[in-house]
């Protein structure tokens, strides 16, 4: 591996330890605050589980972040993590815990603006809703937890001292699964903007398993995590735990479950795959606010116990973070693009080209969209995705599915089948069947990911996409993640 991209991924690390500083606070800072667990012995289990939550169910909430856009450059990377890590540093310093989702979301956009790329909105919109959805949801089940927890000690009559025990070891588990959700959940926002751009090769570790480069990416994510929550975690931890509502242990307990169980339910691979495999709607795997999520809980309780007792200042100020952590995240990250382009001279974003072929313009007319209006923009190219939306919005009014739909089939994104490239693919995670169409493919070369998706699932059926059911949804799913890794593995060299 290059030093340049260990240097590059600096700031990834800079972001995770911010993460480790802010967000431990949401797992452990109601049972700190109340003294039921001492900060080191927080910390220690907070850091072992965050590590085994980010490599073993990292992945699933890393692509709905990677749909929002696209970072194609090491050095945008590197200021895209950078931009989220410095300002949700500066809101830790204050004391607030803000949300480094937020943060990374509105540093992505900055880098979409500068590069002239387009937002997707419906993946922007579907991390908005989780916005407002995570604490309401939170909230919800904190309260239904609490009265459900308290009927049942009212029965139990356990001997405080009994109670005391009990309530500390239920802390620490509760610790534990909101430790393992918060790195399976927001791992994405860490190391995400990395996966196109820093490829490792995958590592053996003695023969019983093997790490794969995202894996790897996640794992130094995870560990720069784990130190910030050792570092710098314990201010805000007091603040979740002691300055938002007075909270008794059993109530600390009832917050972090319920934070716990946001984060899993938005980050679980396997719950989705349980509600698509029963024709059920599945959760969006989407990386959400830790900070909201305990929050929400928090609130939740105070708002049942008649709302007199939530200092709500402090939750205004938190509200006002929660509202500015994306401006201020998205306005750092452009003009820090600025500085690192034209100062250092590095390059920050690769320009994608966008175009219309004879053969995109017949598809499209196939699916309703374009008719003639599009003709003339046959055999034009346009330096970005910006630029060709204008071109399409001078000649026709789209929809925004539309309007996605003629931009996915317009990106030129040249591949070639490498067979040198080819030979180190091993059956693991692609079938022999797949690696069979691809080796079928070998020394071709398309201008168009499509054309490459067409040309695979001509060679084989396990390559083509499924009926868009609830049942075949997963199926579909990870044949779009199997295609981006053709794509980044035979992208052709600039």
């Amino acid at each position: 591996m290059d030093i340049t991209v260990l240097i590059f991924l600096s700031s990834g690390l800079f972001l995770g330890w911010s993460l480790g500083a802010n967000d431990a606070a949401n797992v452990f800072g109601t049972a700190v605050g109340t003294r039921m667990i001492r900060f080191t012995t927080a910390a220690a289990v907070c850091s072992l589980f965050i590590v085994i939550g980010a490599v073993v169910s990292g992945s699933g909430a890393a692509q709905t972040l990677g749909r929002l856009g696209s970072v194609n450059a090491l050095a945008g990377s590197f200021m895209v993590a950078l931009s989220a890590a410095l300002t949700v540093y500066w809101m830790t310093k204050a004391g607030l815990p803000v949300s480094t989702t937020q943060a990374i979301v509105g540093a992505i956009i900055g880098w979409n603006l500068f590069s002239e790329s387009t937002t997707n909105m419906d993946t922007l919109f579907k991390i908005l809703i989780t916005w407002i959805a995570c604490p309401v949801l939170a909230g919800l089940i904190a309260v239904v937890l609490f009265k459900a927890t308290s009927a049942i000690l009212r029965r139990a009559r356990f001997h405080l001292l009994r109670l005391d025990a009990y309530t500390r070891v239920a802390l620490i588990l509760a610790g534990a699964f909101g430790s393992y959700s918060l790195g399976a959940n927001n791992i994405a926002n860490v190391m995400g903007v990395f996966v196109p751009v820093a490829s490792f090769a995958d590592f053996n570790v003695g023969g019983l398993f093997t790490l794969t480069s995202v894996q790897q990416l996640f794992l130094l994510g995870a560990i720069a995590i784990g130190v910030g929550v050792f570092t710098y975690s314990k201010k805000v931890m007091l603040t979740v735990g002691a300055d938002l509502l007075p909270l008794s242990p059993v109530a600390a307990w009832v917050v972090v479950i319920s934070h716990s169980i946001v984060l899993f339910l938005f980050a679980s691979e396997g719950l989705e795959n349980i509600l698509a495999q029963a024709g059920l709607p599945t959760i969006p795997l989407v990386p959400v606010s830790s900070s909201q999520a305990v929050v929400g809980a928090v609130v939740g309780i105070g708002l049942m116990k008649g709302g007199k007792l939530v200092r709500w200042r402090t939750v205004g100020n938190i509200g006002l973070g929660w509202v500015t952590t994306p401006v201020i995240s998205a306005t750092v990250c452009f003009v820090a693009l600025f500085f690192l382009q034209n100062v250092f001279n590095q390059q920050v974003y690769r320009e994608v080209h966008y175009g219309l072929s004879a053969t995109a313009l017949e598809r499209l007319e196939a699916r309703g969209i374009g008719g003639r209006r599009f003709d003339d923009l046959v055999g034009r190219e346009f330096p970005s995705a910006f630029r060709f939306s204008d071109a399409l919005d001078d000649r026709s009014s789209l929809s925004r599915a539309a309007k996605a739909a003629v931009l996915e089939l317009a990106e030129i994104a040249p591949v070639r089948i490498d067979a040198v490239r080819l030979a180190g693919l091993e059956p693991t995670w692609l079938t022999a069947g797949q690696i069979a169409a691809l080796s079928a493919l070998s020394g071709r070369s398309f201008p168009y990911k499509w054309m490459v998706a067409e040309a695979l699932a001509r060679q084989s059926g396990e390559w083509k996409r499924r009926e868009d059911t609830p049942v075949n949804k997963l199926a579909n799913k990870r044949l779009l993640r199997k295609l981006e890794f053709v794509y980044r593995t035979f992208k052709a060299e600039d």
